[in-house]
């Protein structure tokens, strides 16, 4: 157990980083809220634990793209069921559809996971269900050549965060800290 904020602060960059790279962390796949309290899992790409943000990949498409240019308040949440600890970090979003940051993302992703943006945008209607892509593409990772509509619909979700709420469950008593980039206290749970 954590028992300084100094330790809180390591733990929750830790997670962070590793949540990153390991993608049986159970951060690897936390909720993100977006600001109309509609939440969805998404696969955390990137943690600068310098300048405190967050990347995610998205169809430029899908709905919450529109809800975050409008409103970029966000809340991520994981959870280690394991270690009994809950991150909710707080944050402002931005979408980004061009730029060198997002070819460097486009770039590293493979083809197979490309793919998903060379179907219908998120939230199509369908008569049956569908994974929403072009039936060649079922199962089948598509070439470069195939690839290139697909990248228009790319773009990276950034999250620059300004507080994590850290959160111990123990039956001994549960532990919580706020943690901004400058500050930290410990609360009530």
């Amino acid at each position: 157990m954590c028992t300084t904020l100094e330790d809180v602060r390591a733990d929750a960059i830790e997670r962070l980083i590793n949540a990153v790279c390991d993608r049986k962390s159970p951060l690897h796949s936390p909720v993100v809220a977006t600001g109309d309290a509609d939440a969805r899992v998404m696969v955390l790409r990137e943690f600068d634990a310098d300048a405190w943000t967050l990347r995610f990949h998205t169809d430029a498409r899908a709905p919450k793209v529109a809800v975050i240019e409008a409103d970029n308040r966000l809340c991520v949440l994981g959870y280690d069921k394991a270690e009994k600890v809950q991150l909710r970090l707080r944050g402002k979003g931005t979408i980004a559809r061009d730029g060198p940051e997002v070819d460097a993302a486009w770039e590293e992703s493979t083809n197979f996971a490309r793919r998903c943006y060379l179907g219908e945008g998120p939230g199509a209607i369908s008569a049956e269900p569908t994974s929403g892509l072009p039936p060649r593409f079922e199962g089948c990772e598509p070439d470069d050549d195939e690839l290139l509509p697909a990248r228009e619909n790319f773009a990276i979700l950034k999250i620059e965060v300004f507080e994590i709420d850290w959160f111990s469950l123990a039956h001994t008593g549960h532990r919580r800290a706020l943690l901004g980039r400058e500050s930290a206290k410990w609360i009530a749970p």
